[in-house]
């Protein structure tokens, strides 16, 4: 029977973050989660590391956090964040009075904003709208969900923490009103297992109250859905937010050669619903427009959706009014000693709000460790001699993203691997450089059990051309070195994966959209027999 002092449940970035801060102050903690980690909100967003000039007006609070947590990712976590700059803009037709608000709430908050003259926003972004009246230049970023949260789980593990993947919680032990373990399925296997345990922390974020009801427990979560799109081209330089009150489809995002625009504000019954729709695509496309006149001339990759939890509690609001804060429940409170929730905040805070509640873990466990996760990076550097002399084995630009995607342990043993065998050297994936060394080495992991797992790690099938050309590569590598039983079944997990990027693809399907995913239809369909049917 396994067993851990603290089994963390939910595997996005707040609760890697949690796992890796308890680890680097000695406390035994296995993390685990019922699929892939950030497989809910934490990949389904924009990738926008917020300045907090977002909430300077509503929520100077989350503004605070949210610039210096900032500052303290930028160092610890370099090879996750790109420090592209954020840029606010006011159209014509936005309030005037709003900037004066914004403008004092950002100094309140500690946040630079440097205004820049008209001339200047549009030699920096040249496809801005031309009713644009006013711009300033802020310190936002964009960043990683999966490799920030997979670096986490790779510096807690240093220290002795564990992770278990597809590993989901269906019951919580307890003996006079005290928690004493959690029972787990493996959703891949169908088997369950106990793990014995002093303290579950409940860090699902929009399944907590699920989890919740486990333990008999009540936690106000309110799922959120924002829909958000992703564009084949990078539209700017800049993360450019409209400078007016917080509303649907005001944020692009630049990422890598992409460039994500977000998001609505729905709520819904239920996490699982990360379904889209065209009319939530033209909602989008109308609002952003406004910004970037050509919006509709540029082609659309696909659309995705993912759910905030927002915390409600008691007479609470919802939706956009509702806090961007979180909370920290001691379920003692409620008659269950040894059981603690965590819900609401934000990906820029999740170090933080890890810290907040691992200083209260340990105050019960009267470890006095100090937290020391935001001096310390996640991973070590790859070393420029390093680099150096793997780049006559990678594409051009490839030695840089792999060595930001793998980390120094792993990029040493794909650099082994390109060395050893020329032929590991061949693209599996030309959109995002990924060499079939890289998917090699990812695929032998015990953590893939789905050639998404792999995607999540590599980003292959992300690109421009969404899976077209390495979802039959990758799913040849997944069959010689996957662990689970339908490893084999090569056209089986290859149409899993189209189907997937299909999902996206479905409501975005005019233009340019339409055209390319004819040919995915020649390719899979004609050749194969696999065609992608309802999402």
């Amino acid at each position: 029977m396994r067993k851990a002092r603290v089994v963390v449940i939910g595997g996005g970035a707040t609760g890697v973050g949690i796992l890796r801060d308890l680890s680097m102050r000695g406390v035994d903690a296995l993390l685990v989660e019922k699929c892939d980690l950030v497989n809910g909100a934490s990949s389904r967003y924009h990738g926008l590391l917020h300045s907090g000039g977002r909430y300077a007006v509503k929520d100077q609070e989350a503004a605070k956090e949210c610039i210096i947590e900032n500052q303290i990712l930028r160092k610890i976590g370099k090879s996750c964040v790109e420090p592209t700059g954020g840029m606010f803009v006011r159209l014509d037709i936005d309030d005037p009075e709003y900037e004066t608000a914004w403008v004092k709430g950002c100094a309140d908050s500690g946040i630079e904003a440097k205004q820049i003259s008209l001339d200047e926003a549009f030699a920096m972004e040249p496809l801005l709208s031309r009713h644009a009246v006013s711009a300033y230049l802020v310190p936002d970023a964009a960043i990683d969900g999966f490799r920030m949260s997979w670096q986490n789980v790779e510096s807690a593990k240093r220290y002795g923490g564990r992770c278990l993947t597809y590993r989901e919680a269906v019951g919580v032990l307890t003996e006079n009103g005290k928690v004493t373990g959690v029972t787990l399925r493996n959703n891949i296997t169908g088997d369950e297992e106990t793990v014995e345990c002093e303290m579950l922390v409940n860090a699902a974020g929009g399944w907590a109250g699920k989890v919740a009801k486990l333990a008999g427990l009540d936690v106000g979560v309110q799922p959120d859905k924002g829909t958000l799109l992703a564009f084949n081209q990078r539209l700017t330089s800049h993360v450019v937010n409209r400078l007016h009150k917080s509303s649907d489809g005001d944020i692009f995002v630049p990422h890598g050669s992409i460039t994500i625009l977000g998001t609505s504000s729905m709520s819904i019954p239920d996490p699982e619903d990360t379904s889209t729709s065209r009319e939530e695509v033209e909602n989008l496309l109308a609002i952003g427009e406004k910004t970037f006149e050509h919006l509709r001339d540029c082609r659309m990759l696909r659309s995705f959706a993912g759910s905030r939890p927002l915390y409600i509690p008691p007479g609470g609001e919802v939706g956009r009014s509702a806090s961007r804060g979180f909370a920290i429940v001691d379920h003692k409170n409620d008659g269950l000693d040894g059981m603690m929730t965590i819900v609401g905040g934000k990906f820029t805070t999740y170090r933080l709000m890890a810290e907040k509640i691992v200083d209260q873990i340990c105050a019960k466990f009267k470890v006095t460790t100090p937290c020391r996760t935001a001096e310390e990076p996640l991973v070590p550097e790859v070393a420029p001699e390093k680099k150096q002399a793997a780049r006559q084995y990678f594409p051009a630009y490839g030695t840089d993203l792999a060595a930001t995607r793998l980390g120094p342990e792993r990029f040493d043993k794909v650099v082994e691997r390109l060395e050893k065998d020329p032929e590991s050297r061949e693209l599996v994936c030309e959109c995002e450089n990924v060499t079939l060394a890289e998917v090699e080495e990812m695929a032998a992991e015990f953590s893939s059990f789905q050639i998404n797992d792999i995607r999540r790690r590599t980003r292959i099938g992300m690109g421009t051309c969404q899976g077209n050309f390495c979802a039959l590569r990758s799913a040849g590598v997944f069959a010689k070195y996957g662990k689970t039983p339908g490893a084999k079944d090569t056209l089986g997990r290859m149409k899993e994966f189209l189907q997937g990027r299909w999902k996206g693809i479905r409501p975005v399907l005019v233009g340019r959209t339409l055209r390319e995913t004819e040919m995915t239809r020649a390719l899979y369909e004609l050749s194969f027999h696999v065609n992608g049917g309802e999402a």
